[in-house]
C-alpha cells in the first residue's frame, strides 16, 4: 500500500506553521492524530475565510478524511503546511493538505467537504473559480468505504463534554481522533509509531446529549472503530500500517 504523494497544483495553494505544543503530542512525543486533525481543519478555515468562501455565507461539514503518517512527527519542533481543493462535486469539494516537520516528519491528507448555505442544507457549489483551477477537473464522491460494525460487536460507552462540542453544536471533528487514539493505544496492533493510513467517515453529526458508545472490530485486518448511537452508526475510523 502506498502513502499519498504531495503534488502542489497549478492554481491557488494556502500555506500555514505551527509549532507543535505538549498538549499536541503523545507521551512518547509523537504528534497525535487530533492534533494533525485540528491543525488541517484550522488552516483550511484560514483557506476559506481568506477567499471569500467561508462561513457565514458557506459552511463545510467534512464527509470523509485519509491521514497517511508517511514518518511519524516525534522530534520534530515546528510544521509547515499546505493544503489546496483537490477536486469538485456538485455540492462537495475535496482537499488536500501536505503537513512537512522540520526534522522529517511527514503526513499527507485528502479529504471531502459537504458544502452547505447559509441555512445549513446542501447548496450546489458555483462559482468557484479561486479554487477550480487547482481542481485540475478531478472529481470527488461523498460515498463511504468503512463498512458497518457487527451487530454483536461489544460496545463501550464513550461520554461527551460541553468542549468537544463546536460553533454548529456537533462533535467536533478532532475529538473523534481522539479516541481512536485512545483505543489504537489500548490495543496491540497496529503500532502508531510506525507509518500508518487513518480513514474516517462520517454518517450523521453527534451532538452533546446523545448516548455515545463504541465499537471495536477488525476490517480485513484493519483496526476499526465505529461511533454508535442506539442502531445508528454515526461514523467509522479504521487504522493500518503503510507498506
Amino acid at each position: 500500500m502506498e502513502a499519498l504523494v504531495s503534488r502542489p497544483p497549478i492554481g491557488r495553494t494556502f500555506s500555514s506553521s505551527r509549532r507543535i505544543r505538549l498538549s499536541d503530542r503523545d507521551a512518547d512525543g509523537r504528534l497525535r492524530l487530533d492534533a494533525v486533525a485540528r491543525y488541517f481543519q484550522d488552516v483550511a478555515i484560514d483557506d476559506v475565510d481568506e477567499t471569500g468562501w467561508g462561513a457565514p455565507e458557506h459552511l463545510w461539514v467534512l464527509r470523509q478524511i485519509r491521514i497517511d503518517v508517511v514518518s511519524p512527527l516525534v522530534e520534530d519542533d515546528r510544521v509547515e503546511l499546505t493544503t489546496w481543493c483537490s477536486g469538485m462535486a456538485s455540492v462537495a469539494a475535496g482537499r488536500r493538505m501536505s503537513l512537512t516537520g522540520d526534522r522529517g516528519g511527514s503526513v499527507e491528507l485528502d479529504s471531502v467537504w459537504i458544502h452547505l448555505g447559509p441555512d445549513g442544507r446542501p447548496a450546489r457549489i458555483e462559482g468557484f473559480g479561486v479554487y477550480a483551477e487547482a481542481t485540475g477537473g478531478r472529481p470527488v464522491s461523498t460515498r463511504l468505504e468503512l463498512p458497518d460494525p457487527p451487530r454483536e460487536g461489544e460496545r463501550t460507552r464513550w461520554p461527551l463534554r460541553t468542549t468537544d462540542i463546536d460553533l454548529l453544536g456537533h462533535l467536533n471533528n478532532a475529538v473523534y481522533w481522539q479516541a481512536v487514539e485512545d483505543a489504537l493505544f489500548r490495543s496491540d496492533d497496529p503500532d502508531p509509531r510506525r507509518p500508518l493510513r487513518a480513514l474516517l467517515g462520517h454518517r450523521h453529526a453527534i451532538d452533546l446529549d446523545e448516548e455515545v458508545e463504541l465499537v471495536e472490530f477488525s476490517d480485513d485486518g484493519r483496526f476499526s472503530l465505529a461511533f454508535v448511537t442506539g442502531d445508528v452508526v454515526k461514523a467509522v475510523a479504521c487504522v493500518e500500517h503503510l507498506s
